[in-house]
């Protein structure tokens, strides 16, 4: 769903603009290649789903030479009641990026909102500038879309976390600095679901297992492994083995997208990635957007 830098902005923005045409208050994201995750209020699920991921499937389509839907036709959700479920919420939300593997603590991914948390107690550099209203700056939006006033980005072209954030809510969810650093870095287990008990509601407490429904790209013990920071953080990321794809494999083949490649065309690059990379097979046929290439 995601191969480049310029793909995460994109759709990081249209979440943001969703958030604010749908008045829902945005309390957290985290965008990994093939999945999004966020937590927000609000009325209409429905309808900040669609005036999310629409424009951004048309924008994905244009660049890539696809049609069709992207992604799965229906979207998986849980209500939240109670301060403790909530708060494993967001920072389930905030520490996927750990599950998955990607990063050894929550802080170190790019394409999640923890930045726009207790910026003055962590020393976030504040990289807004008011020199992106130009023709950069709708580079990185959908067609027809203006940023709306008050609507701050960063250099790079993103609109930025504490323009869309409702970070003074989050903040006050969490109290202290210090506790979001105890939330953001806490092993999984029992005391997670004792901690939500006392919410006194009839919802079950949110696990893993319940909140990463309808993912299957990795395992649950893979995930919970991953929170001990013992991952391989020097292996290609996705965004690193699509950008080699797309940028150096592709024109060999005189192809602009892997849309436009047979199927034995993929298996050959992806014998090619196998001994190039060391890459895992899952992880291959995910950039070269296959189901198996055995």
């Amino acid at each position: 769903m995601f191969r480049c830098r310029e793909d995460f902005i994109r759709g990081i923005n249209c979440l943001s603009l969703a958030a604010i045409k749908t008045q829902s208050s945005l309390l957290a994201y985290s965008f990994m290649s093939n999945h999004v995750h966020s937590c927000l209020r609000t009325d209409c699920p429905e309808k900040f789903m669609k005036t999310f991921w629409y424009p951004y499937n048309r924008y994905f389509n244009a660049r890539y030479g696809r049609v069709g839907r992207l992604g799965e036709r229906d979207f998986f959700k849980m209500e939240i009641h109670g301060l403790y479920h909530l708060l494993t919420c967001i920072a389930y939300v905030l520490r996927n990026p750990m599950h998955h593997g990607v990063t050894g603590t929550p802080f170190g991914y790019p394409y999640t909102s923890i930045r726009s948390l207790f910026s003055k107690d962590f020393g976030w550099e504040d990289d807004m500038s008011d020199d992106l209203h130009g023709k950069y700056a709708y580079h990185y939006l959908p067609s027809h879309r203006r940023l709306p006033d008050g609507i701050r980005m960063t250099h790079n072209g993103m609109i930025h976390h504490r323009s869309v954030i409702d970070f003074a809510d989050v903040e006050h969810q969490f109290s202290t600095a210090r506790t979001f650093l105890y939330y953001m870095n806490r092993l999984s287990g029992e005391k997670w679901e004792m901690e939500q008990s006392q919410d006194a509601i009839s919802l079950p407490p949110i696990t893993l297992d319940t909140i990463e429904n309808g993912i299957m790209y990795q395992d649950i013990r893979t995930m919970l492994v991953n929170e001990h920071g013992r991952s391989n953080y020097d292996a290609i990321s996705d965004e690193g083995l699509c950008q080699d794809i797309d940028l150096v494999i592709l024109p060999s083949f005189g192809r602009k997208s892997i849309y436009a490649l047979t199927f034995e065309e993929k298996k050959q690059i992806a014998r090619h990635l196998l001994r190039r990379h060391h890459a895992s097979m899952a992880q291959i046929a995910r950039c070269l957007g296959m189901e198996t290439f055995v």
